[in-house]
Formats: C-alpha cells, sequence, structure tokens
C-alpha cells in the first residue's frame, strides 16, 4: 500500500544535506567565536577587567546572532556581495584586534552582482575555515582577502605570507575543497617557498545544473556500508579506522569508492545519503 503521506527519498537526502551544510556552517562561526574569545583573554594589549568585559561582549554578540538564525532564513534570498564582505569582516573582527594575524581586506566592486544565499554562506565559511587553518598551523603573520565579481563568479583570493608549503590536498583545506565542490567551483592552491601561498577559489553564482547520477546504496560491499554507517555517525578517518582495525589510507579508499558510487559531492552528502538509508 503506498503512504501519499510519506516524503519523497530524494527530499529528505536534501533536508538532510541541507541540515549537514548548516551544522557545517554553525560549526565555523562558533570556532571563530571561541578562538576569538581565547584572543582576548591571552592579549597583553588588556588588563584582566578590560579582556572580561570584551569577552562578554562578543559572547553577547555571538549568542545573539546564534538565536536570530539570520543565515538559515535568508538562505534563499540574494545579498549584495559588499554586504556579504562586510559580514565577513565583522566576523572576524575580533582576531584582527585580539589576535597575532595581521589581516588585509580588499573590498569586491560595488558594482558587483548580488549573491544567492548559499553562495555568500559558503564563501563566508571558506574564508573563516581558512584563517582558522593559517591560526592553527603559527606559520603566517600577514593574511590579504580579496573578493571580486567577473558577472558569473564569485573570484576569493587568501595569501598568506607563511612557508609557502601549502598545496591543495592538505588536510586543512579539505573542508574547503568539499564545499567548492557542491557548488561546481574551483580551487587552486600557489606556493612558493618561503614567501607564502594563495588560495584562489572560483565559485559560480547561478545553480548547477541538476546532476543525473545514481545515489543508491544498492551496490556497496559490507565494508562499505560499514564505513558509510560510521561517515553518517559523524566519525572522521582515524576514528573509522580504529573502529573497523583498518589504516586510515584504507578508509580513504573507502570513502572514495563512496563518493563515486553514490554520485556525491562532499562528505557532507555522503553523511545526507548513509542517514537516508539507515
Amino acid at each position: 500500500m503506498t503512504d501519499h503521506g510519506a516524503v519523497p527519498a530524494s527530499a529528505t537526502r536534501a533536508m538532510l544535506l541541507e541540515h549537514a551544510q548548516t551544522v557545517e556552517e554553525q560549526a565555523a562561526r562558533h570556532a571563530v567565536t571561541l578562538e576569538s574569545l581565547l584572543a582576548i583573554l591571552r592579549s597583553p594589549r588588556l588588563d584582566d577587567r578590560a579582556a572580561r568585559a570584551t569577552a562578554v561582549d562578543l559572547a553577547v554578540e555571538a549568542l545573539i546572532g546564534l538565536r536570530s538564525g539570520v543565515d538559515e532564513q535568508q538562505a534563499g534570498l540574494l545579498e549584495p556581495v559588499t554586504t556579504a564582505f562586510a559580514r565577513l569582516r565583522e566576523d572576524l573582527r575580533p582576531l584582527v584586534r585580539f589576535g597575532d594575524l595581521e589581516m588585509q581586506f580588499v573590498d569586491p566592486p560595488r558594482s558587483g552582482r548580488a549573491l544567492p544565499g548559499e553562495v555568500a554562506h559558503t564563501a563566508r565559511s571558506i574564508v573563516r575555515i581558512a584563517v582558522l587553518a593559517l591560526i592553527h598551523a603559527g606559520d603566517a603573520r600577514r593574511v590579504r582577502i580579496h573578493w571580486d565579481c567577473d558577472g558569473l563568479h564569485l573570484l576569493m583570493s587568501i595569501r598568506d605570507d607563511g612557508r609557502g608549503e601549502l598545496t591543495a590536498n592538505h588536510d586543512s583545506l579539505r573542508p574547503i575543497v568539499e564545499r567548492v565542490i557542491a557548488l561546481d567551483g574551483a580551487l587552486d592552491v600557489d606556493s612558493t617557498a618561503g614567501w607564502g601561498s594563495t588560495v584562489g577559489i572560483r565559485i559560480p553564482l547561478d545553480p548547477p545544473a541538476p546532476r543525473d547520477t545514481p545515489s543508491g546504496t544498492a551496490d556497496l560491499t559490507a565494508r562499505e556500508r560499514e564505513v558509510l554507517g560510521l561517515v553518517a555517525s559523524g566519525q572522521r578517518n582515524k576514528a573509522i579506522a580504529e573502529a573497523l582495525g583498518i589504516s586510515p589510507n584504507t578508509v580513504k579508499y573507502h570513502v572514495s569508492k563512496l563518493l563515486q558510487k553514490t554520485g556525491s559531492t562532499s562528505r557532507a552528502e555522503l553523511v545526507a545519503i548513509g542517514v537516508a538509508s539507515l
């Protein structure tokens, strides 16, 4: 008997994917807030009283932002590119004021085409993740962030003055690569030893054409189903390797095969498929 009130599997997958992307966006924003709080509390420029007051102000701002849910509510709306960039600067403002990383922002042209909500959110998230990766690496002192528009794409450049050893396959860039691919974008890294690295990103402003790709799990092996289940539960490759008694490289191989067999373009989409198949 057909249940006419049931949600189609494709719709369920889309909702799960949207949820996974929202969680990732929130996690990146909260990470910046926590890093900013630590920078404030450790800053030699502030005494204890001033540091506490500044940290409280930042925490209140973050809480208001969390409660408002503006990003999620406006995901389908257009946002002027200059406004999206200004919001990025505001996100990173505490790190500029109290951290050791010097950031230079090059504004996009005011005549640039407005950004779809998903593109604007992804672009800000990409820059936040990249800046946090540079902070954790600890070898960069200056970062230059530049946005531009060519009418069809949002063009982003993130340049540092670190050791110049970054590559497109570096683990710190994996979350960025996944998000760029999900939007049919492109990423390249240009590094010069001793002079720093530049991450260039191009994201189309129009949604990608629907892909006619397989999304079922019927042809997965028993081991691939085990890996998919652990991926869907939020486990990272190292934890999956320990749980199954295999090497992390073997896990990477299985995840790669899962992406291929399910037609997924990112780990977040693979999580959605895994949850839907449970």
